[in-house]
């Protein structure tokens, strides 16, 4: 019996340590870098991105594409001819309109004001909404009742109502009065979601923290709960941007938005629709690179709250 420990001894002892081999811990993802990895593996964000930076390029540099005056007009060149197709990124490529201008040169330089406008507006209603909704979020009380009750008489006022009649105060309406008018009626729904996000994120650990060890409200809004609390605006921004772009063309077809003398696809919209039974063409043109615009803009926020919705995960 003792031989047998002694063997089992010296075989113990003859056997030799294993050394834990060390695991190198994974670097922790946030939020945004999780969302930025589901986001370039997305089929529906890297199409609509790509429509839109190509969008983007129509409207920051259109002589890239045509070297064509898009306000000159020859009315020997009659809209009721068939567009040739075949003449790829030529004058006549999609016709003439009722005036003798180039539709494929409108097209192009239209995209300017319309991106113009949306892209404007959406920051103007996100900073706005978003001011509103922390300080309401934050503060609570009186203060919140106060900006909530103010929200909700300006959630009121339909849109492209209240935008008709803004408007209609200007006798010469520009690019940046279209997008005051829009600004000012269409701030509401990002502040009840910036509202809703706040209210969230102020009860979390971390903030009762920072108020714990003193920080000030400038430092704990802008440090703890903007970052945490941004998300769902930009979602809801995003998705905004294409109906801004929609509202200014409705409002130009109308006649109440930016001036003929502008090159919109909303004025040519409006154009085209008395000889949409002779010349359908005039008409669809500037129709599809609206709703290509709108579509590419409601696509993207659709990616980016699916990106940015851990419940979706």
């Amino acid at each position: 019996m003792p031989e047998t420990l002694n063997k089992a001894s010296a075989g113990a002892a003859e056997t030799p340590a294993v050394t834990p081999v060390p695991v190198a811990a994974e670097k922790a993802r946030s939020l945004w870098s999780d969302a930025w990895r589901d986001l370039r593996r997305n089929p529906v964000f890297v199409i609509s991105a790509v429509l839109i930076v190509f969008l983007l390029v129509i409207a920051a540099f259109p002589g890239l594409f045509t070297s064509v005056d898009p306000s000159h007009a020859d009315l020997a060149k009659h809209y009721l001819g068939v567009p040739s197709y075949s003449h790829f990124f030529q004058e006549d490529w999609f016709g003439y309109d009722v005036q003798g201008r180039s539709i494929f040169a409108r097209v192009l330089f239209g995209a300017r004001a319309s991106i113009i406008v949306g892209v404007c507006v959406t920051l103007v209603v996100t900073i706005l909404g978003g001011i509103v909704g922390m300080l309401a979020g934050y503060f609570g009380g009186w203060f919140d009742s106060l900006l909530s009750r103010i929200t909700d008489v300006f959630f009121g006022i339909p849109l492209l109502l209240g935008a008709i009649v803004v408007l209609n105060a200007f006798t010469h309406r520009t690019v940046w009065t279209v997008v005051l008018a829009l600004g000012v009626l269409g701030w509401t729904q990002l502040a009840r979601v910036m509202r809703g996000s706040v209210l969230t994120v102020k009860q979390a650990d971390y903030v009762q923290a920072a108020k714990a060890l003193g920080a000030g409200t400038g430092r704990i809004m802008l440090r703890h709960i903007l970052p945490n609390a941004i998300a769902p605006v930009i979602v809801v921004a995003t998705i905004a941007l294409g109906g801004y772009i929609a509202a200014e063309a409705t409002l130009s077809f109308l006649g109440i938005g930016l001036p003929a003398s502008t090159v919109s696809w909303g004025n040519d919209i409006s154009s085209g629709q008395t000889v949409i039974r002779t010349a359908p063409h005039v008409l669809f043109f500037p129709s599809a690179m609206l709703s290509i615009t709108v579509l590419a803009f409601i696509m993207l926020g659709d990616a980016v709250r699916d990106a940015l919705d851990p419940k979706l995960r």
